[in-house]
């Protein structure tokens, strides 16, 4: 069967990218095809210097993402299973939670499973007030399998995450308000202006100070600690004299004369 089941668009506008989920027909189920266009996006969001700030929503009124197809994964061998699906959703969530720039989910309708797991590899998250959220899985005998018990453990805590995926209850937006899985909650049909509202504010800040600072935050969390550390070095380091002294003294084929500033 081919795998060209929805679409990911990206729309620039200015310095801020708008990534939309285009299978309003299914609810924008995530299908293998979609996981890969969710990293082609990426991809080009982190080869454009010029943009500051991404929002991620959906098309329709109905949902933001509920999860996977369950038709298409339900039919895959358990190795393909392994390799096409958890694996490579894995891949991809978390090149989008380690983007270069701001991540804003606009959450337009239901966000359950696999959709919650995606909007958590979002910075912040704005829904509109008719939104509802759930881990479902154990409900069709599976579990959460892209980072639900990791990533959404580390944004709403243990015994929020044990709530919504041992009971499989409906969150709603009141309740995703005050446990700080989303920052605002927004009139329906209103939270792409309030996400893109949030995203001009965000730009209109000094773009290397809110990476850094997005980075260092995370970094504290224990995501990518390694990398942050040895980028932050070697960004500091490269503005020094000496790093200007040992350029030259390569190029010259010289002995470096190193000052310690």
């Amino acid at each position: 069967m081919a795998d060209n089941h929805g679409s990911v668009l990206l729309e620039i506008q200015d310095n801020i990218a708008i990534v939309t989920l285009c299978r309003p027909e299914k609810l924008n189920a995530l299908t293998p095809f979609m996981l890969g266009e969710l990293n082609r996006v990426a991809d080009e969001i982190e080869d454009t210097p010029s943009l500051r700030v991404a929002i991620l929503t959906a098309s329709g009124n109905r949902a933001f993402c509920v999860g996977a197809d369950i038709g298409i994964w339900s039919s895959l061998a358990p190795l393909d299973m392994w390799r096409k699906w958890v694996r490579k959703g894995h891949r991809v969530f978390d090149r989008w939670a380690a983007l270069r720039i701001p991540v804003i989910a606009a959450i337009n309708g239901h966000a359950f499973g696999g959709g919650l797991e995606l909007l958590a590899t979002s910075d912040i998250r704005v829904c509109d007030s008719t939104a509802t959220f759930a881990l479902p899985e154990a409900g069709i005998a599976t579990c959460p399998g892209w980072s639900g018990t990791q990533r959404l453990v580390q944004l709403i805590g243990p015994g929020q995450v044990k709530y919504l995926a041992l009971t499989g209850i409906r969150m709603d937006a009141q309740r995703a308000l005050d446990i700080g899985l989303v920052q605002e909650i927004c009139a329906q049909g209103d939270v792409l202006n309030s996400a893109l509202a949030l995203a001009e504010k965000i730009s209109t800040q000094a773009p290397v100070a809110v990476q850094l600072t997005r980075q260092i935050i995370d970094a504290g969390l224990g995501n990518d600690t390694a990398m942050t550390l040895e980028a932050l070095a070697g960004a500091l380091s490269a503005t020094t004299r000496d790093a200007k002294e040992g350029m030259a003294s390569f190029s010259e084929r010289r002995k470096a004369l190193y000052q310690g500033e």
